[in-house]
């Protein structure tokens, strides 16, 4: 195959697709949505045994517990990207709205309409439902976007293409709108992330190698976070019933996702009463515990946790811990240490919980909450596209807003500059 030139089909394709997308209205959009989630529905067992190569395949070549735990796909996964793409439906459609309409001196209304991007180009590695969450996302904002799925999941995310194109059809809009590449070539990546003319955003989903690459070749903006070291801070005035509640979830519900929690903080005040409690439920779960001098005086089982491990995702059952002297302390250590991703205080105390919520530079920061909940799904979202860590036009989950822009619209009625 020549890569070049297939891209630069798909991105032709992607560009003329994208003008009929803008100008699609809601009705047909949701229809699309409609029938792909019952085509995934009905194909479930089809999806799953395409699932089941992809893993055969994955195992065969060695790949690790947290990649595999990411390209599984069960029934219950199956339902779950149905589900999405129907909350996505009922959603409202963002484009065409428009804000702040005003009146100038000069009589002219001054406002701005919610457009869509344009072309999204959307890189990710093992999980296939983020081929239905981001051709629905892509599809209800008004974008056409081109896919590009990891080469250990080719089978799962052709299987969910079918659906995809299903719906499109249906709805009399182009199939070219989603488009999943199907070679798992790797210089498909770098024409991707490098054709300007076609391609107005990246998104990449996928781990930190994937995502300094494209960082360091992309040509196009990319909407990215880099990597999860999540954090719980325990504080000396938390409920500590919930604390261990919070901070088991938050490391063990599931290990190689982004929002798991990689740091555990606790204010010294309660680091006596709640560690031995917690950390009897760290190990009898398999986790590996590596804490600061003062946190391994109190559990001793604790590994010596070093300066790189503060720094660190692990994706794994694997879990640093420090004991702080306070809020203070937590937060500085958070602001040095985090990835800006997803932050959590357990404290019964308001004017703590506010400072937190003030002080701590992260996309998501939450109060008496799992960090699990750092997810576009569970922010009502309908699904996410991906999480940005990036302060400049979307940060946090990704949804429909964030797929969009605005322009500025004017009304006048023959108003001429003096």
């Amino acid at each position: 195959m020549d890569v070049k030139a297939y891209m630069h089909n798909l991105g032709q394709q992607a560009r003329t697709a994208s003008r009929a997308m803008a100008r699609a209205d809601t009705s047909a959009k949701n229809k699309a949505l409609s029938v792909m989630a019952q085509a995934i529905l009905r194909d479930s067992a089809k999806l799953v045994e395409a699932n089941a190569r992809d893993l055969a395949a994955a195992k065969a070549a060695g790949l690790d517990a947290a990649m595999l735990d990411r390209l599984a796909l069960t029934e219950k996964g199956v339902a779950g990207m149905a589900e999405g793409l129907l909350q996505i439906a009922a959603l409202p459609d963002p484009v065409g709205e428009i804000s702040g309409l005003n009146y100038r001196p000069s009589g002219i209304q001054v406002g701005k309409m919610r457009v869509p991007l344009g072309v999204i180009g959307i890189i990710y590695e093992a999980r296939p439902n983020v081929t239905a969450d981001a051709a629905g996302l892509c599809l209800k904002s008004g974008n056409a976007s081109i896919l590009r799925g990891g080469s250990e999941a080719i089978h799962s995310n052709q299987a969910i293409a079918a659906c995809v194109r299903e719906g499109l059809a249906a709805a009399g809009l182009p199939e070219t709108a989603v488009q999943v590449i199907e070679t798992t070539d790797r210089a498909a990546v770098g024409e991707l992330i490098t054709m300007r003319e076609f391609v107005d955003v990246i998104v990449p989903r996928g781990g930190k190698g994937l995502i300094e690459r494209l960082i360091a070749e992309a040509r196009i903006p990319v909407i990215k976070h880099l990597h999860g070291v999540c954090h719980v801070y325990i504080d000396d005035k938390a409920d500590l019933a919930k604390a261990v509640k919070i901070a088991d979830n938050a490391k063990t519900s599931r290990y190689g996702t982004c929002n798991t929690m990689e740091t555990l903080l606790v204010a010294e005040g309660v680091a006596k009463e709640v560690l031995p409690p917690l950390c009897r439920i760290y190990l009898d779960k398999g986790v590996e515990l590596r804490g600061c001098p003062v946190a391994r005086a109190i559990v001793p089982a604790m590994k010596a946790a070093s300066e790189e491990d503060w720094h660190t995702e692990y994706l794994a059952p694997i879990l640093s811990v420090r004991v702080v002297a306070g809020l203070d302390a937590a937060i500085e250590h958070i602001n040095t240490y985090s990835s800006q991703h997803t932050e959590s205080i357990v404290t019964e105390d308001y004017t703590r919980a506010r400072r937190f919520l003030r002080e701590v530079d992260s996309s998501s920061v939450m109060v008496n909450a799992s960090t699990r909940f750092a997810d576009g799904f569970e922010y009502g979202l309908g699904a996410e596209i991906g999480i940005s860590t990036d302060k400049i036009h979307a940060r946090g989950p990704v949804g429909l807003e964030g797929l969009t822009s605005q322009k500025f619209i004017v009304l006048g009625d023959g108003h001429v500059r003096g």
